[in-house]
């Protein structure tokens, strides 16, 4: 026995140095593990190799896709085959931008709305190919356009609206009152007043053939207290034809219409003046509903806004020599002459429908001279119609003063007492 050397045991065989293996060296996480296979189980079959590509769409296919390509609707592969082929093929390469335009059309981040000089582009253009037979005068252009804008407005409000509160203001005795009234009321308001331009012009009067109040206030008053209140969007169709048998009888009647007399009351006005101070007021009430439905109203165009801007400064000295009698402005510091015009106050107007006006201070007949001028005031031409139209307070409309503050202060308020209801 040899109990000198390790062994199995076994007589007459070398000794074997037995090795045990070391440990195993950790798994690799991104390294795939084969599958788990139970026993008895079949062996997985080994996958099978990429078979050839598939042929491209035909022609056909890639351009029936073209319109969802450009809507952005195709699938990614879909996206790589048509944009692949449309560097090869020209006439689906076109058809594509074209489609493509078309999408950024739909998707357009401005306003929808219609600009509000749409109508009055479209008229002109068709005018300079083929001028009208009995085209509208010049005089009553601006109260074709801006009754046609506020029928715009009023064709997209919906019933509710036509009875959004609205409240209008307006200058009495130096402060600012109010009256609070609907969109249809509005409307009625200013169908009333038209009325006095329809009577000096023969037609139907909206309040009837009886003897209505002379003055606007009082036709406005008559109107909302009548049988039909509350006035609805009923009331915009008889406002909209009134305003359209206006325009063709004084388009027809023609140039001797213009300085016919429309009594207001306690004054009067040419047929002219009168139909652009309507056209004024349709631009300010517009506003106003506009405002109340929170709807987009652009001011007029230039032309209309500074023939609106010339009228109100054509009415100013006598507005002045009216609140000198009442007491309301300091007197005539001038005696006015045949060699002495007296003094002038210089309007200038700024921005959009602007121009330069000679106001005379001492009196309502003498011309404004920039060589008796004691003062100067300069507005924007919009801010100017607010505060004509009661709107602003004269305090608070103008941008620049120089000179004599006291004519400044009598020109403010009187342009601010032109408002009325």
């Amino acid at each position: 026995m040899n109990g000198g050397h390790d062994g199995d045991g076994r007589d007459g065989e070398q000794p074997v140095e037995r090795r045990i293996p070391g440990p195993r060296a950790p798994a690799d996480d991104r390294e795939k593990l084969p599958p788990v296979r139970s026993r008895g189980a079949e062996p997985p079959e080994p996958p099978e190799p990429p078979g050839p590509p598939e042929p491209p769409l035909p022609h056909k296919v890639l351009k029936s896709l073209l319109g969802a390509w450009a809507l952005a609707a195709c699938s990614a592969e879909e996206t790589d085959a048509v944009e692949e082929h449309l560097t090869s093929c020209v006439p689906c390469a076109e058809e594509g931008r074209r489609l493509r335009d078309a999408v950024g059309l739909l998707h357009t981040d401005g306003t929808l709305d219609l600009d509000p000089m749409l109508r009055s582009r479209v008229l002109e253009g068709c005018l300079g190919r083929r001028p009208a037979h009995i085209p509208v005068p010049a005089w009553a252009a601006p109260y074709d356009a801006e009754t046609a804008r506020l029928d715009a407005l009023l064709r997209d409000i919906g019933d509710a609206e036509w009875h959004a509160p609205v409240r209008l203001k307006w200058f009495e005795s130096d402060r600012q009152v109010n009256r609070r009234t609907t969109v249809a009321g509005v409307i009625g308001h200013l169908m009333a007043v038209d009325g006095l331009v329809s009577r000096a012009l023969d037609l139907d009067d909206p309040l009837g053939k009886g003897d209505p109040p002379p003055t606007p206030a009082g036709r406005t008053e008559t109107c909302w207290s009548g049988p039909a209140r509350p006035l609805t969007r009923a009331v915009r169709e008889p406002w909209r034809d009134q305003s359209h048998s206006l325009i063709r009888t004084v388009s027809f009647a023609g140039r001797a219409i213009a300085e016919r007399s429309v009594p207001y009351g306690h004054f009067a006005l040419p047929l002219q003046d009168s139909l652009l101070e309507r056209a004024f007021e349709c631009w300010m009430h517009g506003g106003d509903i506009a405002d109340a439905v929170d709807y987009p109203y652009e001011p007029p165009a230039a032309a209309h806004l500074h023939r609106m801007i010339d009228l109100a400064a054509r009415l100013l000295p006598a507005t002045l020599a009216g609140r000198r009698r009442a007491g309301l402005a300091a007197p005539a510091r001038h005696l006015v002459t045949a060699g002495s015009p007296g003094r002038s106050l210089h309007l200038e107007v700024e921005g959009r429908g602007g121009g330069d006006w000679y106001i005379a201070l001492d009196s309502p007949a003498a011309l404004g001279s920039p060589a008796h001028t004691v003062a100067q005031v300069a507005l924007d031409g919009v801010e100017f119609c607010r505060l004509v139209a009661g709107h602003v307070p004269p305090v608070e409309a103008a941008a620049g003063q120089q000179g004599d503050r006291e004519a400044i202060r009598d020109v403010l308020f009187a342009a601010a007492s032109l408002s009325r209801l």
